[in-house]
This record gives structure tokens, sequence and C-alpha cells, in this order.
């Protein structure tokens, strides 16, 4: 019997992932938790075979609970769950040598596959994001119109960004019509998604 475990903060997913296993013969659910604080405490105590981490999680991610594990030399499969193709995070998943990378929208069907193949030693990312990540344009933000556009992703206007990195504002605005032109757009929201679908920022 392979025991599981499920760190999921939203708890309808929570539940319906823990339902959907539990139906297969070979799987038993052991254990759920809502945030990275529980789960870590509460999987170094039980000791499953699998640990399905959600990336993002209040008091601590996935990723730091994944990472933990790996400090703690615990012999637990890890798989993460995703809704985001940021590089940054694909590679602290590597670096935490995780067996298994996919997105949350995968079939059911995929996951039991998935966790079958990690026992048997594979390791598997999610084709998609593995595309998506590589693929991403490549930033042609300086870091000082990275932290300008930080600043405007807050709702902050010319006035406040200018006060709160100590440039004028016309400085600002020199910096933001940069930014316009650099990414093709004609205004900072239209600027902020293409930055964010290309993971230049979070």
């Amino acid at each position: 019997m392979t025991t599981i475990y499920i760190a999921e903060d939203q708890e309808m997913l929570n539940s319906a992932l823990s339902a959907i296993l539990d139906l297969e013969d070979d799987f038993e659910i052991v254990g759920n938790a809502t945030d990275g604080q529980t789960a870590l405490q509460q999987i170094v105590a039980l000791k499953p075979d699998i640990a399905i981490l959600d990336i993002e999680m209040p008091q601590a991610s996935g990723l730091d609970v994944a990472h933990e594990l790996r400090l703690l030399k615990q012999d637990i499969k890890i798989i993460i769950l995703t809704t985001f193709a940021r590089k940054k995070y694909f590679e602290a998943a590597v670096a935490s040598t995780v067996n298994a990378y996919l997105l949350k929208d995968s079939p059911t069907d995929e996951l039991v596959e998935t966790i079958h193949k990690i026992l048997n030693g594979q390791t598997i990312y999610d084709p998609k994001l593995v595309s998506s990540i590589l693929t991403a344009t490549k930033n042609p933000l300086t870091p000082q119109e990275l932290k300008i556009m930080r600043e405007f992703s807050q709702g902050k206007g010319t006035q406040a960004i200018a006060e709160s990195v100590f440039l004028s504002n016309g400085t600002v605005r020199n910096y933001i019509s940069s930014i316009l032109s650099k990414t093709g757009t004609h205004s900072r929201i239209e600027a902020l998604n293409i930055a964010k679908k290309n993971n230049w920022i979070d």
C-alpha cells in the first residue's frame, strides 16, 4: 500500500484530491494540511511514501517544505503541484530534487500514473510547464525598469513611485515610457501582463 500526504491550501481541491486518490486500491491518504508548516511537521512524523505539495501555501510554500524534507534526508517522493510556469519555481524544484512537477489542471489519471512512475524511480516534469519556461521571451527590461514596474504593479501612481524610489516624477515617467516602448504596449496594465506572462516579475 502506497501512503500519500496531501498539502493544498484550497480546501475543496484538497478534499477532491484525497477522495479521488483514495479510490485507488493501492493508495492510502494518511494526512492533509492547508499550510506548509503543518504539512512539514506531519510529513516528518507520518513518513508517507508520497508527499503531494501545492507550490503556494500559507506559512511555508511547497518548495520550502520540499527543501526542508531534503535537508532532513527524509526518504519521501515529492510531487509539486502548481498553476505557475515560473522559471525560478522550476529551478527551485529541480534543486530540491522533487520527483514530479505538475500543473494543477492535469487530468487525475495523469496524477495517478505519475505516482506509479515515480515509485518506479522516474522523474516527471510536465512538458507544458517545461516548454513554457524554456520558451519565455528574453527580458528586455533593465533592473531599474523592473523596479519601477514592481512599484506600479502595486497600483502606485507616478508621484508615489517617485517618492518610493527616490527619483523625480520626470525620471519615473521616462522609465515608464521606456517600459511601454520595450514591451510594445500602450498601458501599464498591458506591460504588466506581458511581464508576468514571461516571468520577468512575480
